[in-house]
């Protein structure tokens, strides 16, 4: 009658929209999921250096080791397909040798050493495309070795990310900057 809505109409109209408040509760639990999400999810390239580091430092490591306890040079080798082990025992059934691939084919790797070794024609390993410095490190026999550092580097994304597994040739093989070995 006088074109007011009624009481009814209105408060029927004001509970059908959400409140301000309400919809900031909304967005916060959102923004919570988001965070939470890409916190779980890493780049698989970066988690599959960090594995390949990882591995490469435990390897070196135990060719050291080998190395010390046989009296035998034990040379760590970058070839085309992955790596390579010289001087350690040929592979037997009680003794499966260490691993000769990395993880993933997209892997590529830098010898960077002051006691690295060119191997030259004939040695019987092929040096191959994914070395760009020395192909081969001295693991041994001596238990003091130079300084070293092999540099991992992923191809896979855009960013190629890469790792360093280091020593300074006191301590063991560890993965970082090959500058912050020293206390």
């Amino acid at each position: 009658m006088n074109g007011l809505p009624k009481q009814g109409a209105r408060q029927q109209a004001a509970q059908t929209g959400m409140t301000l408040l309400e919809l900031l509760v909304v967005v916060a639990i959102i923004a919570l999921g988001t965070v939470g999400v890409g916190l779980a999810v890493r780049d698989s390239g970066q988690n599959q250096l960090e594995q390949e580091a990882q591995r490469l430092s435990a390897l070196l490591e135990t060719a050291r080791a080998q190395s010390q306890a046989s009296g035998a040079a034990v040379h760590f080798v970058l070839t085309a397909q992955g790596f390579a082990w010289e001087g350690l025992p040929p592979e037997s059934p009680g003794n499966p040798g260490l691993p000769t691939r990395w993880l993933s084919p997209n892997t590529t790797a830098m010898i960077v050493s002051a006691s690295a070794q060119r191997l030259g024609p004939g040695s019987g390993i092929d040096t191959g495309v994914n070395t760009a410095g020395p192909a081969s490190i001295l693991l041994g026999p001596e238990p003091l070795i130079a300084p070293l550092a092999v540099r991992l580097q992923s191809l896979e994304g855009r960013e190629r990310p890469s790792l360093w597994v280091s020593t300074d040739g006191v301590r063991a093989f560890r993965v970082g900057n090959p500058r912050s070995q020293n206390p």
